[in-house]
């Protein structure tokens, strides 16, 4: 209750279980945070706000050194996307997705089976697990998810036969296999998959003695259509493999239809943070990593609240303190998967004078 006033004009509040009376001090952290993130969400600049953003960088650049960690999800789900944005050379961020939420997210060096699998680890198995076909996900999938079907994204597997054949190919064999791809992405039942994998046969059968041609060059024997015979080793794999069609499987589709495409992270996660990146483009590559954390962590599904963020998150002076604590054994096969990171602490936060390519934009 009220209990009257300080000589200074503060509120003094008593507690009528114990009796004592105290004064609470607001704390508008949790306020400057939100007005940070809203920013940071936004398409606004800081040159265009007062004193051109003096006050807003004074209130908000210590919100910089916080590290938005994923959460553990112990749910069980339908389908999980996932895939990879680049943020500079030799910086990617791996991103797992719902379909309405952020799952988890790791920083690596490059998509390896590695950071697939500790960002794997975070996540409980799903009945199904959409890609693009990215490099290491599959070895990292048979260890830390062996029970989960996996579907090879239509518009991937199209996008991969259209890299060697281009839009407009000059050979008949390249115009057939070219609308081939494009049929994928109107096969939605399992008698049009029946069909579509017949008349690749057939194509294959057709075509064989074609694409077995081979011509000498600089005295060498090369296959004589390359680019086409890589385009139909890509889609024999998946053909082999059984991953083009697994969401037409009547075991997963008991409880509704599944996702053909990886569209859900692709249009849902990836394009607003590139959109992001663009509207504050000239940041950092280690300010542009923190946007990404800060991104999903606040489009998870069950996320802290402000003041809460302020009194869990690790800081940059945390993990400091943490890295001159371990020993190198701890550093290389312990700790680091636990922070989301592939990458050796020193080379973000660099005090020698020497040329750290962290602190530079590659863009």
């Amino acid at each position: 209750m009220r209990n009257g006033k300080t000589t200074s004009g503060k509120q003094r509040w008593l507690c009528k279980a114990c009796r004592t009376s105290r004064t609470n001090r607001i704390n508008n952290d949790a306020k400057q945070l939100k007005v940070f993130l809203d920013w940071l969400f936004s398409k606004q600049r800081q040159l265009d706000m007062p004193s051109q953003g003096r006050t807003f960088r004074n209130h908000t650049s210590r919100f910089w050194s916080i590290w938005p960690l994923p959460p553990v999800v112990d749910e069980i789900h339908r389908v999980v996307h996932v895939d990879g944005i680049h943020i500079a050379r030799n910086v990617v961020v791996l991103i797992a997705c719902s379909e309405k939420y952020v799952l988890g997210w790791y920083l690596a060096r490059s998509e390896n089976s590695r950071s697939w699998a500790a960002l794997l680890s975070r996540i409980a198995p799903p009945h199904m697990v959409v890609t693009d076909g990215g490099s290491g996900f599959e070895k990292a999938r048979r260890l830390v998810w062996p029970e989960t079907e996996v579907r090879r994204c239509t518009f991937h597997a199209f996008c991969q036969v259209r890299r060697y054949t281009t839009t407009r190919p000059n050979l008949e064999a390249g115009v057939e296999l070219y609308a081939l791809a494009k049929r994928l992405l109107d096969v939605k039942e399992e008698s049009e998959a029946y069909m579509w994998v017949v008349e690749y046969l057939q194509w294959c059968e057709r075509w064989d003695g074609f694409l077995k041609e081979r011509t000498v060059v600089d005295g060498r024997s090369r296959l004589t259509h390359e680019r086409l015979v890589k385009a139909k080793r890509s889609v024999d794999r998946l053909v082999s493999k059984g991953t083009l069609f697994t969401f037409l499987d009547d075991l997963l589709t008991i409880g509704g239809p599944l996702p053909a495409m990886n569209n859900q992270i692709k249009g849902g996660v990836n394009a607003p943070l590139r959109q992001m990146l663009r509207e504050h483009r000239g940041m950092s590559t280690i300010r542009r990593v923190k946007a990404v954390f800060w991104w999903c962590y606040m489009n998870t599904e069950c996320h802290l609240g402000y003041a809460d963020i302020l009194k869990v998150m690790p800081t940059d002076g945390d993990i400091e303190a943490i890295y001159r604590q371990m020993t190198m054994p701890e550093q290389r096969f312990d700790t680091i998967p636990q922070w989301g990171d592939a990458i050796v602490w020193s080379e973000l936060h660099n005090v020698d004078p020497w040329h750290d390519s962290w602190r530079h934009d590659w863009d």
